[in-house]
């Protein structure tokens, strides 16, 4: 018998070994044979804004510590460039054309049955859970009200609510845009508006939600969770608490993008962001505020993401837990005179992506990826099924190999104008309706990567736009061809 239980004893490590060798395990498994998915995002980031990313002004010393323990992807990219259709294209798995869902609705009429990433999860038998922003949600509006949104009930086990003041914080505020006089009072919807705000961090629907995160990771540590926490600052307004902005006072210091007499000239109308220096009436000092009241705001975001980070530290469950930071899209903040979303030049198209996969060392990955990519690749790096109707790509691989590449382009639309977004390594390709007919930009990212001259009128590059229309058409077809009305 004793003999008997020596053997044993020598070959529990060696099982060990061979179980979180197996296909589908971490090598910090939880106790069900699980690892925990953390999943983080904010609204509106634009990766620039980061100093992991390369930001001189900015500081994000807790997204930094993330990204200098995970992989942090350089070269990531939204499938839209604007909230709504961008969130249901990553919860849902499918192109934003291949549902619809090009607005501010929930992807599950297009869907029907089918399950949500964090839904695919709960069938797993994870605890899933949102907090605050997930799928599409007015802000400030519906941050104010503390609704639901376009949220999708039946993704979540519980799901939380962060209901805070935005634009009617107490504090010193102003209206930079469309208020060339000044006499505009602090004002709600979806302008740039900066609060210097009274108060702490649980004033504010990001540090509720902060603290709700933490909450419920103290209460979930013996089982597998899926959890789901989104921010919804640097969005506008720019409202944090007034110590967030003593870093980026005087606003008068905030380095602006340079300006390109002629900038404009060579692109088609589509091509002309919504929100302008022009059009918002935002003289040099306006943009100035509103560059440090972003980056202010980025930086109540980062505390409150270290705090969610370090419970789950104190819980001890970083170690059987994945780590995913990214945001729904970009942002300008002044290049070419755009400012916001919608635009489909990298600075609005690219998103900061950083994922902590246990046992994976730290890495820095150039190769192509998608938000859409998302749940497949965390489905396959927990042993779960991978459906194969899914329209993003498993990129699990790139964290062994940063090297490893997956797809030759990216893609993303901007259904607002009707934009479609075709990124190489060389080549930005973006046309404007799907026959083109509203103009095409082309840009060789290699020689011009702040994207200024507009090739695709020159006649020395007919071909290669003659080669990209094609792409997009046959890329347009493959979205299509995933019929929801038969997988």
């Amino acid at each position: 018998m004793k003999n008997s239980l020596r053997t044993i004893r020598c070959l529990i490590p060696l099982l060990s070994v061979l179980l979180f060798a197996c296909p589908g395990f971490t090598s910090a498994a939880s106790r069900s044979g699980k690892p925990n998915i953390l999943f983080i995002i904010s609204d509106d980031l634009t990766s620039t804004a980061l100093s992991c990313y390369g930001n001189k002004v900015s500081h994000t010393p807790n997204i930094d510590r993330l990204a200098a323990q995970g992989t942090r992807f350089t070269s990531a990219f939204c499938n839209a460039t604007y909230c709504g259709p961008s969130r249901a294209s990553f919860m849902s798995g499918y192109y934003p054309h291949a549902t619809g869902v090009l607005g501010y609705t929930s992807p599950r009429p297009a869907i029907g049955e089918r399950a949500t990433w964090a839904q695919h999860f709960k069938n797993a038998g994870y605890y899933t859970a949102r907090v605050s922003k997930i799928y599409h949600m007015g802000v400030p509006g519906g941050i104010e009200d503390g609704g639901d949104g376009a949220d999708d009930p039946a993704s979540w086990t519980e799901k939380f609510n962060s209901p805070g003041p935005e634009w009617k914080a107490p504090g010193v505020g102003e209206t930079l845009e469309g208020n060339p006089d000044g006499k505009k009072p602090v004002v709600g919807g979806n302008t740039f508006v900066v609060v210097e705000a009274d108060g702490d961090d649980l004033v504010h629907s990001d540090g509720r939600t902060a603290a709700k995160a933490v909450e419920l990771l103290g209460q979930h540590a013996d089982k597998p969770f899926f959890l789901a926490v989104g921010f919804v600052r640097p969005h506008v307004p720019f409202v944090a608490p007034k110590q967030y902005y003593e870093p980026y006072l005087p606003y008068d210091k905030m380095p602006l993008p340079p300006k390109i007499s002629g900038d404009w000239d060579d692109i088609p109308k589509a091509g002309i962001n919504y929100k302008t220096s022009v059009n918002m009436k935002m003289d040099e000092r306006r943009q100035r505020k509103a560059v440090g009241g972003y980056y202010a705001s980025v930086a109540y975001m980062d505390a409150q993401v270290g705090k969610v980070l370090a419970a789950l530290e104190k819980t001890g469950q970083a170690d059987n837990t994945i780590v995913i930071f990214t945001s729904d899209h970009g942002y300008h903040l002044g290049e070419h005179d755009f400012w916001a979303k919608v635009s489909l030049r990298d600075e609005s198209a690219k998103v900061p992506l950083i994922i902590k996969v246990p046992g994976k060392k730290p890495a820095v990955c150039h190769s192509f990826a998608e938000l859409i990519d998302l749940y497949p690749t965390i489905s396959k790096l927990c042993g779960l099924e991978v459906p194969a109707r899914l329209q993003g790509k498993d990129i699990s691989r790139m964290f062994d190999d940063p090297n490893h590449q997956v797809r030759e382009a990216a893609f993303c639309v901007a259904p607002m104008r009707n934009g479609f977004l075709l990124r190489e390594d060389q080549w930005a390709y973006i046309q404007y309706g799907e026959d083109a007919s509203k103009g095409i930009e082309l840009f060789d990212m290699k020689k011009d990567p702040q994207q200024y001259t507009n090739l695709s009128e020159k006649p020395e590059f007919a071909a290669v736009v003659a080669n990209f229309k094609t792409k997009f058409a046959t890329r347009m077809q493959a979205i299509r061809a995933n019929d929801l009305g038969r997988n």
